[in-house]
């Protein structure tokens, strides 16, 4: 399916993108380290695409490590949440959480004892490959493993697409310029992956496994290929891609590999491939290798405001500020958090937050990393923008169109097919922060479907109203019309009695109760 898959020459440069300069170095010197729990946990219970899990506990109990804390959803997408350490629960209420909006969630508190006791509920399984799909599924499910690469999709769901599945894509594509998260846990842990790829494609009954790695990773290039080299298993090989951003995203991954474009509102079951994050199916294998659920991930903490920049395995839950302080503290230059990469990240209020399941980088930012302190100037209309778009969109005709805003015309160009990768607003001679803008402008024409559903189901419930009344005045013009049919035929007729039940027929009016 794939181009050059077993060449271990990166593949050719796309037409879009742009070449970042790396900042991964700082993070990249040293092995991941873990982080021991902290003095409180805020294990928000909406991390995941689709419906909160359900709450199982209250405060006051005392939870294990790996215990579930929170059910899926009965309805609707949805994975389960436990306790990261055992503890106690202190508090079942909102509080703030990155990616929100500024707004709050649905929260476990809970108070770590420092005995890491372990939940006896989930085991290791001997023969994860021995299981059928549907209890793979199921099992992905309760572990609560979603899309670590920062979608927090289910992953379960990815794995159930029907068939007709032809290839396997693991998403080792690390392509923000200070994110490392990835590559350390691919030099680390390659073999672990490995696992998690093979009872993947157990669960898609699919024969085709493509690792995806950077041409700049080289570390994690060479022991990739050891591991595959080790397991032996010729349905898995390493494919190199381009060190050009956002390479990394799932469709423009795709395309590059498979040739094959996802169309506008498709998906990427439409061209036969699966992606999945390698840390999502590092999740994997250790749900079914060593009994965990999805209760840490690893988190990359850099930029120059933090004095020892590293990788970290951490719990999840754990507030951010707690986290900077295991890499080092602040330094006198730190001036703000992002969450992410610079790219496609965004700014923290503050460090109470917690690390999510979407948490895969905690940037510390000096001022200069955080405002770069130029001035916005008009649009040249030099195309660079276009050029570099990995979506084939227009910006500088969507930027001209959200100033209207003209709704209709950005949804015809397009507008909810941008990735928010900052391309064009890397390559823009103007300084013009278009990503900031379409990311209103997504807004605005989200509250304005928004709007104009309310509408109409304001209308159905209009007309479906006007019908029930007219069934209900139907109904009783009936009703009273047989009455009349049944003193006719009785015989004995009383005919002023007759006559009024005649002119109530007559005169009966729509809406009239009477």
């Amino acid at each position: 399916m794939s181009n050059g898959r077993t060449s271990n020459q990166a593949l050719p440069l796309p037409a879009w993108g742009v070449r970042l300069e790396s900042r991964k170095i700082a993070a990249e010197t040293g092995p991941i380290n873990k982080m021991p729990p902290p003095g409180e946990l805020i294990v928000a219970l909406k991390q995941n695409v689709g419906v909160p899990a359900e709450p199982i506990v209250q405060p006051g109990d005392r939870v294990l490590k790996g215990q579930p804390i929170a059910t899926a959803p009965r309805w609707g997408l949805g994975v389960a949440v436990h306790a990261p350490t055992s503890g106690t629960v202190t508090a079942l209420e909102e509080r703030p959480i990155p990616g929100a909006g500024g707004g709050t969630g649905e929260s476990v508190v809970i108070e770590p004892d420092s005995k890491e006791e372990r939940y006896a509920g989930y085991v290791a399984q001997p023969n994860p490959l021995g299981l059928s799909p549907p209890q793979i599924r199921n099992d992905i499910t309760e572990a609560g493993i979603v899309g670590l690469g920062g979608a927090l999709f289910p992953t379960a769901t990815k794995l159930n697409p029907g068939s007709g599945i032809q290839a396997l894509i693991l998403n080792g594509v690390e392509c923000e310029p200070y994110i490392s998260a990835d590559n350390a846990l691919l030099i680390e842990r390659s073999d672990q992956v490995l696992l998690g790829a093979a009872v993947m494609l157990r669960a898609l009954d699919c024969d085709e496994c493509l690792v995806a790695v950077k041409a700049d990773m080289a570390e994690a290039r060479a022991a990739v290929q050891e591991a595959i080299d080790a397991l032996g298993d010729d349905r898995i090989s390493m494919v190199v891609v381009p060190a050009f951003y956002p390479a990394g995203g799932e469709r423009q991954l795709i395309e590059l590999i498979t040739g094959k474009e996802v169309q506008a509102g498709g998906l990427p079951w439409d061209v036969g491939v699966v992606c999945q994050n390698v840390g999502t199916v590092a999740a994997v294998a250790k749900f079914f290798g060593a009994g965990e659920p999805l209760i840490s991930r690893i988190v990359t903490v850099t930029g120059n405001g933090v004095g020892a920049p590293a990788n970290v395995e951490v719990m999840i839950g754990t507030p951010i500020g707690d986290l900077v302080e295991f890499a080092g503290g602040y330094t006198d230059a730190a001036a703000g958090l992002v969450m992410g990469g610079p790219m496609m990240g965004f700014s923290l209020p503050h460090d109470q937050l917690p690390v999510t399941k979407a948490t895969n980088c905690i940037l510390v930012a000096d001022q200069a990393e955080l405002d770069p302190s130029v001035r916005e100037m008009p649009c040249i209309r030099c195309g660079e923008c276009a050029r570099a778009c990995p979506a084939t969109l227009m910006p500088q005709q969507l930027l001209a169109l959200a100033r209207g805003p003209d709704y209709a015309a950005l949804e015809s160009q397009g507008l909810q097919d941008c990735i928010e990768c900052g391309c064009c607003d890397y390559v823009c001679p103007s300084y013009i922060p278009l990503t900031s803008r379409f990311i209103e402008a997504k807004q605005g024409l989200w509250e304005n479907h928004l709007v104009a559903q309310r509408s109409e189901r304001a209308l159905h419930r209009y007309e479906a109203r006007g019908k029930r009344l007219e069934r209900r005045e139907r109904d009783r013009s009936n009703e009273l019309q047989r009455q009349v049919d049944e003193i006719g035929a009785a015989g004995e007729i009383d005919a002023e009695a007759l006559r009024q039940l005649k002119q109530r027929v007559k005169s009966k009016k729509p809406g009239d109760n009477t």
